[in-house]
């Protein structure tokens, strides 16, 4: 049983994580009084209650002394965790009033409230909804910007409690969140680690282990030089109109290979300029399209009140027809240039979802009620963006592409939108990259999970050890500025990962060079891994694997 200081530091630092990561991912806007805010925080524990002033957090805070209210939860706990509680209660995030309330009125942010709701209560026991809210909007007033601490003082009823039992409830939900995706982990790095030991002639007749340090290293760029132009696609058809970086590398001869890039939610096609320039390096033709319904754009017009969601529903339908419309358009002003029948596709988040269901995944209208039922019960936040889909209307979308031959899907969310029945009907070269520290697409139920389901012969999971969510992201000017605690270590280590990486993939299934299959295992990975996040690469992971590794991780903790 966790202690009632215990409950605390956790809640506050677990909600302050959730609220960041929730904000950074499916919106930029989210981490609000009569006159007077809240003076106190209230556990119930049983027939006790404990309480703590939020005025000794405050002179904690911003003094770094102890008084004698806080002494006795101080006196439980490690000096580093009131270090980290003091930093969570004074680290900013800059956002506008007006943007927070733009983002909490819409369907998402009151999903988010409303599971907020139920376990930070005013002193009567309701659930914080509209207090809650208030804290936040008023909270991002002040000069300092938006912090926990400042949401603390302007929660509008005297005491703010918290429901120790739904508290209670989410912790557990957490930690078991949490033990099975490291065990799932250990899975991988284990399987990573005997396939890399297993690498023989016998596992690749053609190919004589290579020893990595004499072969080119894939991670610095080409000798191709190449162009890059500016495309405004107009689909008059569905009114939607989007612009195309294309990278055209400056080659004669045959028609050039091409692969189409697809941005995240929040995102622009300059979050993954740094891999087209690679990759157009080694004479691929590279299109970057920008989706206009889930881009940065779309956030920017959330917050100004231009918009009333984070993104509609049919950018499931639209995100996948762009790169249908930008094939077709491809085909008819540049069919002599570039191989329009032979595409490899890359897709980060919500566009890794484009990805696959341009691969053949279906949404999967039987099963995503089913598992949206628990919406409120669940820790894997893209689960609000998977539902969403849920408004769609329900029909036989033709989404799927014949001229896409390979495909790869970074942190892509999957694991309810499309189901087990859809991801293993995809046949063609597939590779998922997932983050062990992904918050927001949790690596356990939207990449390893559903890696075990894949079919396909040709197919690779790439774990990115300490990766988030946003560890692949390139900079861009328009889109979300992360703070370092969410884009994780060193942002070119995994950059570099994907450079390579992408290049032997699709120099295999798209450029036909069938001499880069030989980076396409875990002896490649463990070459290129580097501290402090260690990557891993498998091509064969079963569900029993997990459960075995589950089973020796309970022996070694009995």
């Amino acid at each position: 049983m966790l202690k009632n200081n215990q409950i605390f530091l956790k809640l506050s630092s677990g909600l302050k994580l959730v609220l960041l990561n929730l904000g950074l991912s499916i919106t930029p806007i989210l981490i609000s009084m009569p006159v007077e805010g809240a003076e106190q925080i209230y556990v119930p524990l049983g027939p006790l209650q404990f309480s703590l002033p939020i005025a000794s957090l405050e002179v904690y805070a911003k003094e770094g002394k102890i008084d004698s209210e806080l002494a006795f939860y101080a006196s439980h706990v490690e000096p580093q965790q009131m270090e980290q509680l003091r930093l969570v209660l004074l680290t900013p995030i800059d956002v506008s009033p007006v943007a927070i309330a733009q983002f909490l009125y819409s369907p998402q942010g009151e999903d988010i409230l409303n599971r907020l709701g139920q376990i930070i209560q005013t002193k009567a026991g309701q659930p914080g909804f509209y207090a809650i809210r208030a804290a936040l909007i008023k909270a991002a007033a002040y000069p300092e910007g938006l912090t926990l601490l400042n949401v603390l003082r302007e929660f509008p009823t005297y005491g703010i409690q918290i429901n120790s039992e739904r508290g209670f409830e989410e912790i557990e939900q957490l930690s078991n969140q949490i033990r099975q995706t490291e065990i799932a982990i250990t899975a991988v790095n284990q399987q990573s680690r005997t396939e890399a030991n297993a690498e023989t002639e016998y596992n690749h007749p053609n190919q004589i282990k290579p020893s990595f340090s004499i072969l080119p290293d894939l991670r610095q760029p080409g000798s191709v030089l190449y162009t890059k132009e500016i495309l405004i696609l107009n689909d008059l058809r569905r009114g939607r109109s989007f612009p195309v970086d294309l990278y055209l590398p400056q080659l004669s001869g045959a028609k050039l290979p091409l692969i189409v890039i697809s941005h995240g939610l929040g995102s622009d096609r300059m979050t993954f300029a740094y891999l087209a320039k690679h990759l157009a390096s080694y004479g691929f033709a590279v299109a970057v399209l920008e989706h206009p319904g889930s881009n940065a754009q779309q956030f920017q017009a959330l917050s100004k009140g231009l918009a009333s969601e984070v993104t509609p529903p049919s950018e499931f339908v639209d995100r996948p027809l762009d790169v249908k419309f930008l094939l077709d358009e491809l085909t008819r002003s540049f069919g002599k240039e570039l191989n329009v029948t032979q595409v490899g596709v890359i897709g980060q988040s919500f566009g890794g979802y484009t990805a696959l269901s341009l691969a053949g995944a279906e949404i999967n209208f039987e099963q995503l009620p089913q598992e949206c039922a628990s919406l409120n019960n669940s820790l894997n936040l893209s689960l609000l963006l998977q539902c969403s889909a849920l408004r769609l209307p329900r029909s036989q979308y033709q989404l799927a592409d014949s001229r896409i031959k390979a495909a790869i899907a970074i942190n892509p969310i999957a694991s309810s939108i499309f189901g087990q029945s859809q991801i293993s009907k995809m046949s063609i070269p597939l590779m998922l990259v997932a983050g062990s520290h992904d918050t927001v697409a949790p690596a356990l139920p939207e990449q390893i999970q559903p890696f075990t389901w894949l079919t396909t012969l040709d197919k690779y999971l790439v774990l990115l050890n300490k990766g988030t969510h946003f560890s692949a992201l390139g900079k861009s000017d328009s889109a979300v500025d992360l703070p370092p605690e969410v884009l994780g270590p060193d942002p070119t280590i995994s950059q570099n990962y994907m450079k390579a990486l992408s290049l032997a993939f699709f120099e295999t299934y798209i450029g036909g060079q069938s001499e880069y299959r030989r980076y396409l295992n875990a002896g490649y990975g463990e070459f290129i891994s580097e501290y402090p996040m260690p990557l891993s690469l498998v091509e064969s992971l079963t569900g029993e694997q997990i459960v075995k590794s589950s089973r020796g991780s309970e022996a070694r903790s009995d």
